[in-house]
């Protein structure tokens, strides 16, 4: 199965990935961490890469896209898109670039209301050792304040200020939503689940969907 997850932030879709990994064995691929590796790695992609960011610049999508067609190649076919990509151009440009067993099948989108992103993501706190996600609602530490994992005390992120947030739905907005009315009108299959629901509850939307697609 090759699959893109998208929704805005806050939506859980790092949560929502880890499951689907886990249940199906697909191969997570996210640009950040993609762009990360091939950067400390020195790779020709990951210098020119470099470059612009050094420059506070975007990376341009063409570097982008060559390096997430690069790691989807060495997937075995059978891949995961978190929340890439993350503009129109770029699902243009990824589809021009795959073909045959390669191209995408089907889109899971996350759908949460901006109100309700606000609330979540301003509870939200995660640990800085492993990146495990909390919050003071269903997401609850065993240990007030410390992950259960490790320990370690939880933070906030930056990013998940209210103001900030406010700024991040507005990027997703005018950037990212509008890939999913690309994929709408290509005629991929296509689920669009509630993700202000419980995280099981999203789960098991996201399974069935998932499920149907070998049927």
């Amino acid at each position: 199965m090759n699959l893109v997850l998208t929704g805005p932030p806050g939506a859980g879709k790092g949560t929502q990935c880890r499951r689907l990994v886990e249940k199906y064995g697909l191969t997570h691929l996210s640009s950040g961490d993609i762009l990360r590796v091939e950067m400390n790695a020195g790779t020709e992609l990951g210098e020119l890469a470099k470059k612009y960011i050094d420059q506070g610049q975007l990376v341009p999508d063409e570097i982008v896209i060559k390096m997430m067609v690069g790691a989807i190649v060495k997937s075995g076919y059978n891949y995961l898109l978190d929340g890439f990509p993350r503009t129109s151009n770029q699902a243009l440009q990824l589809d021009k670039s795959l073909e045959g067993d390669l191209s995408v099948e089907a889109v899971i989108v996350l759908e949460v209301a901006d109100e309700r992103v606000i609330d979540r993501l301003s509870r939200r706190r995660i640990c800085p050792v492993c990146s495990r996600v909390y919050d003071d609602l269903s997401l609850r530490p065993i240990r007030d304040g410390h992950c259960d994992s490790d320990g370690a005390l939880l933070v906030q992120r930056s990013d998940d200020k209210p103001d900030v947030i406010k700024k991040r739905l507005e990027t997703y907005h005018e950037r990212t939503a509008p890939v999913i009315e690309y994929y709408e009108k290509t005629g991929v299959k296509m689920a669009k689940i509630d993700g202000s629901l419980n995280v099981d509850q999203v789960a098991s939307g996201v399974s069935a969907f998932v499920e149907s697609l070998s049927i």
